[in-house]
């Protein structure tokens, strides 16, 4: 998944990196290369903050005239789909865990952005709570 970017000019070199739809996400880069790569590091830490506290992560909206996407891990962006429909159906991790017939800590090593997890327990985690995770391929 990616987000739009607004990459603006900074008057003493390089660019000032912000994202409309992730607010907490502000970085920069001395040229467009460092700055893209500061705003794939700061889009994918300011995740942490929703996570932490428990904030339904903002969806990607369309881009604007002169905004560059950034992407957002396909792994990461799984998890944040499973946080943002935990806290709609205000299901917990030990209602999760339940349901999924697992002990809680292995729900919170799901919805840990540290720690690795497989796109099929994601997709088992989001069964559970009445969705269906679909991928798909599209042209770059």
């Amino acid at each position: 998944m990616f987000y739009p970017a607004t990459f603006t000019p900074d008057p003493d070199g390089g660019f000032v990196v912000t994202f409309r739809d992730i607010p907490e996400a502000i970085t920069q880069g001395d040229d467009k290369t460092e700055a893209i790569m500061m705003a794939e590091d700061v889009l994918l830490s300011s995740m942490d903050f929703y996570f932490e506290d428990q904030r339904p992560v903002p969806m990607p909206s369309a881009p604007q005239d002169g905004e560059v996407m950034i992407e957002l891990p396909t792994s990461v962006f799984a998890k944040v789909l499973l946080l943002n429909e935990m806290l709609a159906q205000k299901v917990s991790n030990a209602e999760l865990a339940r349901r999924m017939l697992i002990k809680p800590q292995e729900v919170t090593r799901i919805v840990n952005l540290s720690h690795t997890t497989k796109i099929d327990t994601i997709a088992a985690a989001l069964r559970q709570l009445g969705k269906n995770l679909n991928l798909s391929v599209q042209a770059a």
